[in-house]
This record gives C-alpha cells, structure tokens and sequence, in this order.
C-alpha cells in the first residue's frame, strides 16, 4: 500500500472527521484523481516534439498518456480541428498516492526559488491545480537528454465540498502552502 494512501487511513482521515465536526467518516473528503497536462503548441509543425512530450510524460507518471486534440480551427496558430496539440494522464488508486507523495516530497522542493504554493488555486469545489514551469525537476528526467524545456499542469481533484476542506485535505497530506 502506499504511504499516503496508509497516512490517510489512520491519521488524515480522523483529523479530518474531528476538525469539521462530521457525522459521519464517509463525509470527509478523499482524493479522486490526479490529471498531468502538457500543452505542446509546436506539435502542429514538427510532430517529433509530441513524441518526446509523450516520452517525458510517460516517465513522470509512469503511465502512457493520451494525445489530445484540437477542438476548434484557430487560423492565427495554423492549427485545425482534430490536430494533436498535447498529451495527458489520468492517475487513481495506488498510482495517485505514489505520484503526490513524490510531488510533495521530492518534486516541489526542487523548484528553483521554492517558498511554498499558492493557496489560492482552488476552484470553489476543492479541487487544487497548479503549473510547473518545466520538466527537469521531475528526477526521472535526465537533463541532458530533454530537447526542449516544457510545463505542465496538474489538478488534483477531491470530494470535498469547500475550498476550505480541500485546503485542509492537502494540507494534511503535506503540501507546502505559503504562508499569509
């Protein structure tokens, strides 16, 4: 089992339940999924960049992510419906513990000038995204081997009903908000 899906189980979750006064344990709110987006604009001339998103995406996630496509003809970017544009990963289960355990532990702090995230990022819903301006502070990324610097976005959806609860959800897992 994975170390944070065990550290919800026993700690997380019954701080949880006695922070927000629930009723019952079902109420307090749990991970769903996490998706990892990389938008590469360029793979509308040169596909052999999409290629190498997908390669980079597959070693972070250690899942095959999906290419995804254009949904509207924009003349301005010569991009026409249907054109592959970026690629994603769905994660749930064991999968999702194990990649946010490595996003707080190892991912985040490796980011240049790190004081924390922003804690305004929430939706209204509890579900928390945030942006990576590149892919090198990911360890399984060789620095010599990448051709181009990419981002990517990561959403991290939840049950919970308030940004509040979602705050509080993350906070307990260990994500490292800024402090006010």
């Amino acid at each position: 089992m994975a170390r944070l899906k065990e550290r919800y189980n026993k700690e997380i979750l019954p701080a949880l339940v006695k922070h927000f006064e629930y009723d019952n344990v079902h109420r307090a709110p749990k991970l769903v999924k996490i998706t990892v987006n990389m938008g590469v604009g360029e793979a509308t001339q040169n596909k052999t960049v999409l290629d190498n998103a997908v390669k980079e995406m597959t070693q972070i996630t250690g899942r095959k992510p999906i290419i995804t496509k254009a949904k509207k003809s924009i003349s301005n970017f010569k991009l026409r419906e249907g054109m592959p544009i970026g690629c994603m990963v769905t994660l749930r289960g064991e999968v999702m513990y194990e990649f946010l355990d490595r996003l707080i532990t190892v991912v985040l702090p490796r980011v240049r000038d790190f004081r924390g995230i922003s804690a305004k990022a929430f939706d209204g819903r509890g579900n928390y995204s945030l942006g990576i301006k590149e892919q090198t502070v990911f360890p399984e990324i060789e620095y010599d081997k990448i051709d181009k610097i990419r981002g990517m976005n990561i959403t991290i959806v939840t049950t919970a009903d308030t940004d509040e609860e979602g705050k509080e959800l993350l906070r307990q897992f260990g994500m490292p908000f800024k402090k006010n």
